[in-house]
């Protein structure tokens, strides 16, 4: 075969192989969807998942030392911004922004 043959072959494995990879979680969760387990944890996971992270995020702070003050003053920022508007982007920008700002002026290494 030549290299241009070769080259064109492989390409078209790989498409084939990538859109099959993306269409098989779509098709093997189409009959879940009535499930009331799946519609169940669709409620309740993304809060479990934003416990999560938030554990994992702070997990090494030192809470003894007064540099903890920045992630756990931007978690109180995020979850009161979040509380008071309901808008994610806001939360996560509010947050963001305190953590940078404390981080980066009051609380330099």
């Amino acid at each position: 075969m030549s290299d241009t043959g070769y080259a064109v072959a492989a390409v078209l494995v790989a498409a084939a192989v990538t859109w099959a990879l993306r269409a098989l979680p779509f098709a093997a969760l189409a009959p879940l969807r009535s499930s009331p387990t799946v519609r169940y944890l669709s409620t309740r996971m993304p809060a479990g998942v934003m416990v999560i992270l938030v554990v994992y995020c702070l997990r090494d702070t030192p809470l003894t030392q007064p540099r903890a003050l920045a992630p756990v003053a931007a978690l109180a920022v995020t979850a009161g911004l979040h509380l008071w508007r309901r808008n994610a982007l806001l939360s996560i920008l509010g947050g963001t922004t305190v953590h940078v700002v404390l981080a980066s002026t009051v609380f330099t290494h």
